[in-house]
């Protein structure tokens, strides 16, 4: 279950983190200046410590980038070069914002929601003064499932469309996604022995 604090405010704000980082990627065409959210999808830390977020988003063009993060209450050791930047959650405190294919916990989470056919995790919105309520995601993920416990090589794409065939070397599985009335699903990762 993912807790979404509602009426938190970030500064800066996600799509404003991304923005800034998205032209340094070599594979991003699009314009960081017309960046528009499409969803996004979560998965649980299981010790209630890693905040973990993949966004889907387009930049002025037919692309649909895909950016998972982590959030971190302290930098993560050895990852200043993926580090996005920090953001002020009016909640939270200060979050460092890492991009997620390096993050260990992130790692572990998307290898096991592939092995176990897995999804995204509930979202559960914290309306204040007890009270929740659930949010419906943005994006649907299901996990193929593999036929051995692992370990397997994760490659998370960055660039998504095309075909949904799978990929050669997939022997770990694939996690793919719906959103936005797409009844198709699209490949968002791969584990490869």
């Amino acid at each position: 279950m993912a807790l979404l604090h509602g009426g938190a405010s970030l500064v800066p704000s996600k799509l404003e983190l991304l923005a800034a980082w998205l032209p340094s990627r070599p594979w991003f065409t699009g314009d960081a200046s017309a960046l528009e959210a499409v969803g996004s999808y979560r998965f649980d830390d299981p010790d209630g410590e890693v905040g973990m977020e993949t966004h889907l988003v387009r930049a002025g063009d037919s692309a649909i980038y895909q950016v998972p993060l982590t959030y971190r209450a302290a930098p993560l050791d050895g990852a200043d070069a993926f580090l996005l930047g920090t953001m002020e959650h009016s909640v939270l405190g200060r979050r460092w914002v890492h991009h997620a294919s390096i993050d260990p916990v992130y790692l572990a989470v998307l290898a096991d929601t592939i092995r176990a056919r897995g999804s995204q995790a509930e979202l559960v919105r914290d309306l204040g003064d007890g009270r929740t309520e659930i949010a419906e995601p943005t994006v649907r993920v299901t996990g193929s499932g593999a036929a051995s416990a692992g370990p397997y090589e994760l490659d998370v794409l960055s660039v998504l469309g095309g075909s949904l065939a799978t990929p050669v070397g997939a022997d770990g599985g694939t996690l793919t996604g719906t959103w936005g009335g797409l009844d198709t699903p699209v490949l968002l990762a791969v584990a490869r022995a």
